[in-house]
């Protein structure tokens, strides 16, 4: 079938109109994409909420809160809304419905001008906040978006009026400007910043476009892109293959944990396209054949060459995430997997992380290009052993992954009243997650995976600066930002990644893309995706490291895993002690 010919027949069914560009985006070949081929890092992504300052879509719409979600706020959506199945409003009844589909991010994240909203159907759209209509078409509307008075964006979005026989849906906000033709990293402003005849506008060439440049260009020094957040995984109660989220949905963001998230079609056009390794995690309550159709979609579409990271869940045994922890502890229980309701959680992750481990090693014919991951907590070595012993779990597991963050205790952190008493913190042996105490817990698990013969990797990590509860604009949480700003986090970063790679460590997966500092936490490698490097003392500091460290294990740049000899049996006694000698172990 021509080209033409299958854009004809699907074009106005949004979600397969969408996919085939997904597929095309996907079998595209870049030069540009390969500056990660020796990186030792990775890099965490974040939630799509309209408030994430890495802003990874061209089109805004796709973060924005769903009308439904939006209606705690009275003045977005009121009245009683009848909706189709991708969330759009069929009817209004008298009623509203509206959004903010950007919020509080810094001036500069996105760039200031005119946007172009396309929509189908037949309805009123009115805009707000530091948005403003510009001109009207059919089907088409521009408006313009100036930062306000706080040097920040914040816009919404209401529709007024829809016509219940052809409603409107399928909203569009696209960013002005394009691309040069074989560059997705670089916004260029107009066809004159490109050699004749290679402009690609965001306007009309959003289908093949979906990545925000400046997002790509942030992304493409990371070997490994761990998809947790933009999955919407944590504490995501979602089962069945068929309550996935869709391309043709209204929006993947929102504020719901288990609601928002990007669709499977995204995440590996994202990878192929940044030629990085995605790390996936399945939900916690993922039945057989979600895990078995997510493998299949992966193995049919994920560029040759790029591995896959596999991990159950997130931090299931973290009671922080209390609906997964209790799951897992009842299961276990449920099984007699072990007296202990605790240890019985952590086996039934053992246990369930091999059944999914099981499944994409079927759906992908061996082993050769997957990445089978369990995680633990940093500081509980014992948890490594429970978790990898387990039913000789180690066997069917190539790594071990924990989260070497430095932090400080929340008392003291509130107490701070300069950027000296932070690094204070960070630096005392009295704190139980200071700097050399992390590289202490991070030496043990070496040991402990090194005779388990799997890899130790971090899938999270970094800075872990956060006061829990407190006010935003508090004196501490203000020093607490300084302190992510200040020249000694980049000493801190390269005393923590060197003795990452010292001790034996793998693939370091930082937390996380460009965010913006809040009372939530200071995670951000930036604060938001256009930031200056100069600006971001830990984006330079992980930068430097993967110029002068490319990893240095065997095989990190293959295409297929090099993994090490496994012991024959692990012997129960001998695990107690971590610095048992490796020949106590029997080898096949």
């Amino acid at each position: 079938m021509g080209l033409l010919m299958a854009i004809t027949i699907i074009k106005g069914f949004l979600g397969v109109y969408f996919f085939f560009f997904i597929v095309l985006l996907s079998s595209t070949t870049n030069a540009f994409a390969y500056f990660n081929s020796q990186s030792a890092l990775g890099m965490n992504t974040n939630e799509l909420r309209e408030e994430d300052s890495s802003v990874p879509f061209v089109d805004l719409f796709r973060m924005s809160l769903p009308f439904e979600e939006a209606r705690r706020w009275r003045h977005y959506t009121n009245g009683y809304t009848i909706y189709d199945n991708n969330g759009w409003p069929i009817q209004l009844n008298g009623g509203q419905v509206g959004t903010r589909f950007i919020n509080k991010l810094p001036k500069n994240t996105i760039p200031e001008g005119f946007y172009t909203v396309l929509y189908d159907g037949e309805g009123y759209i009115d805009y707000g906040n530091d948005a403003s209509i510009y001109h009207r078409f059919p089907g088409k509307d521009i408006i313009q978006i100036k930062a306000g008075s706080d040097n920040q964006f914040s816009a919404s979005l209401f529709i007024k009026r829809t016509n219940p026989r052809n409603h409107l849906r399928n909203i569009r906000i696209l960013m002005p400007g394009g691309i040069c033709r074989n560059n997705p990293f670089k916004r260029v402003r107009n066809a004159n910043s490109c050699p004749r005849g290679q402009y690609m506008s965001f306007e009309r060439h959003y289908h093949k476009i979906i990545f925000n440049p400046d997002y790509l260009n942030f992304m493409k020094d990371f070997k490994v892109i761990r998809f947790m957040n933009m999955s919407g995984i944590t504490r995501n109660p979602i089962r069945y293959w068929q309550d996935r989220p869709t391309l043709s949905k209204a929006t993947w963001g929102g504020e719901k944990e288990g609601t928002r998230g990007a669709p499977i079609e995204i995440m590996v056009a994202l990878a192929n396209k940044l030629h990085a390794d995605p790390w996936f995690s399945m939900p916690y309550l993922a039945s057989d054949d979600y895990v078995r159709q997510f493998a299949r979609y992966v193995r049919d579409h994920l560029r040759p060459g790029l591995k896959v990271y596999i991990e159950y869940a997130n931090e299931v045994w973290n009671t922080q995430f209390a609906e997964q922890a209790q799951y897992i502890r009842n299961q276990g229980q449920t099984l007699g997997l072990d007296p202990n309701r605790i240890k019985a959680g952590e086996k039934y992750y053992s246990q369930r992380s091999v059944e999914i481990f099981n499944i994409w090693e079927t759906m992908f014919g061996g082993i050769d290009r997957l990445v089978r991951v369990m995680s633990g907590w940093t500081s509980k070595d014992n948890m490594t052993k429970v978790i990898l012993s387990h039913r000789n779990a180690y066997k069917k597991t190539d790594a071990f992954a924990i989260a070497p963050y430095v932090f400080g205790r929340y008392d003291k952190l509130r107490k701070a009243r300069s950027v000296n008493q932070v690094f204070h913190i960070l630096n005392d042996p009295n704190n139980t997650y200071s700097l050399n105490n992390v590289l202490s817990y991070i030496k043990k698990q070496a040991n402990v995976t090194r005779r388990f013969g799997v890899d130790l990797i971090a899938y999270e990590g970094g800075q872990g600066l956060v006061i829990p509860k407190s006010r935003e604009g508090s004196l501490a949480n203000r020093v607490i930002y300084a302190a992510n700003r200040d020249q000694r986090m980049v000493q801190l970063y390269q005393k923590l990644l060197t003795g990452w790679k010292q001790a034996g460590g793998k693939t370091f997966v930082h937390f996380t893309a460009p965010q913006i500092f809040q009372k939530y936490g200071t995670f951000g490698t930036k604060e938001y995706i256009t930031q200056p490097v100069n600006k971001a003392p830990k984006y330079r500091a992980l930068l430097g490291f993967n110029r002068h460290n490319p990893c240095w294990w065997k095989g990190c740049a293959a295409a297929s895993i090099v993994r090490h000899q496994k012991p024959y049996n692990v012997d129960q006694t001998l695990l107690s002690d971590s610095s048992t000698p490796s020949a106590l172990y029997r080898l096949p």
